[in-house]
């Protein structure tokens, strides 16, 4: 989500949609800091990306100013200013995300919110806020995703979120757009968002003609370059291909290094790895021999990898550029939303039935399931499949695979397969 530690945001709010932006958190002479686009009066909050580009192109009297990568976002600012889909903040649709079931993408849409209104309310120093979060000490654990809510008290808990944002929304959205200020930008307003337009237009026409000519943005990673070279000839959606081009993540070092942090849950419980796909997208895991190497916290991961020798990761171009910034203790774990498995809720829901799955859960499981599988080179995900022909059925018609029929009740086959599935990964991490 962030940027050299900068985010764009877009706020919708109950007096309209504005972009600004915000530094999560950073560490300046051993002090953790936070802060948003803005000064003593508020938060610099504008109508579009252009406004919100003209702003900090044509002053520097705000307080990111003083952010140690305010120059590295301003470098190219005009390809910065347009959020993506996880800066897409909307606390007018909160309370409906949290009507719904605590899925995947409820959950984390939520928890999105909360982190961007609980920054708000510390860096503004906004009461009510502080004390709403301080006061109901359920709120932090939207944080923890869909796998907190997938135990026998999930959907009550779900249910007691959801409720004291109903009895609060009304007076914290107010206080949000008190907070928020729209600074003028003086007599050259007009030709400095006309100008500012016409750069985030170049930089888009940029991106895309970029990735039209098959170019690729992780160069001197071959596994990267390979995927991205299959991608940009079968390319047939422009959107979603400009997105990838311009994913924060990219510049992150695991990003550059084309070797992603994983995060996987189980029953509540969740580990660290490692994984990148080389040539036609064979997965390669931190570990050797079928054993993957996993971790209890992103720091332990980090401080392994100093040491680290005999694994399969190690073959890796990229990989020593990695190791060395971990020996100067300039390593974070940074996990992309696409690299987050969580298996809690699963075996339940698909006894439940077909409607309680959450076939993006579901069908993301099943792709870690098989990667690890193919990894090690063994037949452990199809055993089980043919064991339990059900199973198969069913995975096929949840993920939209041809099957043959519409799966039916009982599910307790169904149920017993996934397990055994989930049992025999487990069964290959050195730590659960």
């Amino acid at each position: 989500m962030a940027d050299n530690g900068i985010v764009t945001l877009e706020l919708e709010t109950t007096a309209g949609t504005y972009y600004t932006l915000w530094a999560p958190g950073w560490v300046s002479r051993g002090e953790q800091w936070q802060a948003f686009l803005g000064d003593e009066s508020g938060v610099f909050a504008f109508t579009s990306p252009a406004e919100l580009l003209a702003c900090i192109t044509s002053t520097s009297s705000h307080d990111l100013a003083d952010h140690p990568a305010w120059a590295s976002f301003m470098d190219g600012a005009e390809a910065r200013v347009t959020p993506r889909k996880g800066g897409r903040i909307s606390f007018v649709e909160l309370p409906n995300n949290l009507a719904g079931r605590p899925s995947f993408e409820n959950t984390r849409t939520v928890a999105n919110a909360f982190q961007v209104l609980r920054s708000l309310g510390v860096v503004c120093g906004i009461n009510r806020i502080n004390r709403w979060f301080h006061s109901y000490s359920v709120l932090s654990n939207v944080s923890r995703g869909q796998d907190h809510y997938a135990g026998e008290n999930g959907l009550a808990e779900w249910s007691s979120v959801g409720l004291t944002v109903r009895d609060n929304w009304v007076e914290l959205t107010d206080d949000i757009d008190e907070a928020l200020v729209t600074p003028d930008l003086g007599e050259d307003a007009e030709a400095l968002i006309a100008d500012a337009q016409a750069r985030i237009d170049a930089a888009a026409e940029k991106a895309e003609a970029s990735e039209k000519a098959g170019s690729d943005e992780k160069a001197g990673d071959e596994a990267a370059g390979a995927a991205g070279a299959a991608g940009a000839a079968a390319g047939s959606d422009d959107e979603t291909a400009n997105d990838d081009a311009v994913d924060p993540y990219d510049s992150t070092p695991w990003g550059r290094a084309g070797i992603d942090p994983i995060r996987v849950t189980v029953d509540g419980t969740s580990v660290y790895t490692l994984r990148c796909y080389v040539g036609d997208r064979s997965p390669v895991f931190l570990g050797h021999l079928g054993e993957i190497n996993t971790f209890p916290s992103s720091r332990s991961l980090v401080r392994w990898i100093v040491d680290a020798k005999d694994h399969d990761l190690a073959d890796m171009e990229t990989w020593g550029d990695l190791v060395t910034l971990a020996n100067a203790g300039e390593l974070e774990v940074e996990v992309h939303p696409s690299n987050v498995y969580g298996f809690t809720g699963l075996r339940s829901d698909i006894t439940e039935g077909i409607e309680a799955v959450d076939t993006d859960q579901l069908g993301r499981a099943y792709e870690l399931l098989a990667d690890a599988a193919d990894w090690a080179k063994d037949d452990g995900v199809n055993k089980v499949l043919l064991a339990y022909p059900r199973l198969q059925d069913y995975i096929a018609y949840m993920l939209g695979s041809p099957s043959a029929a519409t799966p039916t009740p009982p599910f307790d086959e169904e149920a017993n397969g996934w397990t055994r599935l989930e049992e025999n990964l487990t069964a290959r991490f050195t730590k659960f």
